[in-house]
């Protein structure tokens, strides 16, 4: 691995870092002004991280639910600690069975107690407590009919609101009279906290539902009569981990290695392979710059798709764009160690990527195509393989050219 890549994914690790759960917790609880010791409700793919940033002796007991092999082997012997594992990215048994869980949990919490609700993103799969009229196969129909056709997460979010009894802040209804505080981990655009997990917390907005086919509609069927949540006047949230703060961390690294930064304010949405295009247009115009970008694309799946995730095909189609162009380098990665239903997260390329797999006649555009990106970074090298990293502020994307 040539030095532009191993810095690449140097300033990745760096920003990945700088939103870790667990000290973006332990930090604001040194700085804020909070109770001695709480009752803690910490939910997502970042909740085993984020909690262990609760120091012990500040922690009466605890809930976690976090996402199937997310649980480590410190809260797993904590006996303060119930840990619930649950399906992502499509809501399952498991997923209704951690909002049963959730609700108990709470109901039996010593009255007036004061709670501190850890969120990450993954939250609005993992827990659920569905309306009278939904089913859990209508719930993972609809979840899978979302994500494979290019729906941002708020829309996704604001459709989840409407079939859900504790999401949009709903929750409120079984939490009772109680001082409750909350710190997020902020996976969407805006750091809007009515789409971080849903809006556990946080009433939803007027906001209306996206173009969906008529069986969906007319099952949704929004209500104009909802009663807005009776939130605790003793509540209080904060975001302590966003993509801004990553990117930052990000340029700092870069800094560091003696790169110019250029940060870029635009937050990357839409198809991944078109927004990968439009990135390396930017190493076409500049050299010598390291451009960092941040959000989270959407990929229209084929029948019969294969392996792969966003960031892995963002990568791929840049690869394909790059070809070529000589001294680019890109990293296209999620900021949550998982990316689609692969092991790796993303992937690093360069000009010679497509090249690696021309020797071994592999035609990119087929894997792009067939959304097998993984398959092909298999075969040519690239993948980035970090495992959980205890965050999730979506994605980052690194590039330079010399």
């Amino acid at each position: 691995m040539d030095k532009t890549s191993q810095d690449l994914q140097s300033i990745f690790h760096d920003a990945v870092s700088a939103v870790k759960g667990e000290k973006v917790v332990c930090d604001a609880l040194k700085k804020g002004s909070y109770p001695t010791k709480f009752h803690v409700i910490s939910i997502g793919k970042a909740a085993d991280s984020m909690l262990q940033g609760v120091p012990d002796n500040r922690l009466l007991s605890a809930l976690l639910i976090t996402k199937h092999g997310h649980i480590s082997k410190q809260s797993h012997q904590n006996n303060k600690i119930m840990g619930i594992e649950s399906a992502h990215p499509i809501p399952k048994e498991s997923s209704l069975q951690a909002g049963k869980v959730l609700l108990r949990f709470l109901k039996k919490l010593p009255h007036q107690a004061p709670c501190l609700f850890l969120i990450s993103g993954g939250t609005s799969a993992l827990v659920e407590v569905l309306k009278d009229d939904w089913s859990l196969s209508l719930l993972a129909e609809l979840n899978h009919y979302l994500l494979s056709n290019t729906y941002s997460i708020d829309q996704i979010n604001a459709v989840r609101r409407e079939i859900s009894q504790i999401k949009g802040g709903g929750l409120w209804q079984f939490i009772q009279n109680r001082a409750v505080y909350c710190f997020m981990i902020s996976d969407v655009k805006g750091d809007h906290t009515v789409d971080i997990g849903s809006g556990l917390l946080f009433a939803k907005d007027n906001n209306p539902l996206p173009a969906l086919p008529e069986k969906w509609l007319s099952k949704i069927n929004p209500s104009n009569e909802d009663i807005a949540p009776a939130i605790s006047p003793d509540f209080k949230w904060k975001i302590v981990a966003s993509l801004a703060i990553a990117k930052q961390a990000a340029a700092k690294r870069a800094e560091t290695l003696g790169y110019t930064v250029q940060i870029m304010p635009d937050f990357l949405q839409g198809n991944a392979a078109d927004v990968a295009i439009d990135c390396v247009q930017s190493l076409r115009h500049k050299t010598k710059t390291l451009f960092i970008w941040g959000g989270e694309t959407t990929v229209q799946l084929p029948k019969n798709a294969g392996m792969g995730g966003r960031n892995q095909h963002f990568a791929l189609s840049a690869a394909i764009e790059m070809k070529g162009l000589k001294g680019a380098t890109l990293l296209a990665a999620g900021t949550d160690g998982s990316d689609g239903v692969t092991d790796a997260t993303g992937a690093l390329v360069t000009s010679e990527t497509i090249s690696k797999g021309l020797q071994q006649h592999l035609k990119a555009t087929e894997y792009l195509n067939n959304a097998n990106s993984n398959r092909y970074f298999e075969l040519t090298g690239g993948l980035i393989v970090t495992g959980a990293t205890g965050t999730n502020v979506m994605d980052l994307v690194l590039a330079v050219r010399y």
